[in-house]
């Protein structure tokens, strides 16, 4: 009995990491497809990121910029 449940799971095992396989290869291979335009969403991503960092940056500073109006004693 010990080893078909052994048995059992290895195979549920191996069944699972050919899913997850399955489903990381389409995720790769759909970010990686390319539009009308001839770019892809990596493509995209790594034109916007630098916009992004900036912007987020900004945020964070005026956030913290109004933290300290707020902090600062009367």
């Amino acid at each position: 009995m010990l080893c078909i449940k052994t048995k059992k799971y290895s195979i549920m095992g191996l069944i699972k990491t050919a899913i997850i396989g399955a489903a990381v290869y389409g995720v790769i291979k759909y970010v990686t497809k390319k539009d009308v335009n001839g770019k892809s969403i990596v493509d995209d991503l790594k034109e916007n990121a630098p916009k992004w960092v900036d912007e987020a940056k900004r945020i964070k500073d005026d956030f913290i910029a109004e933290r300290r109006i707020y902090d600062e004693p009367i």
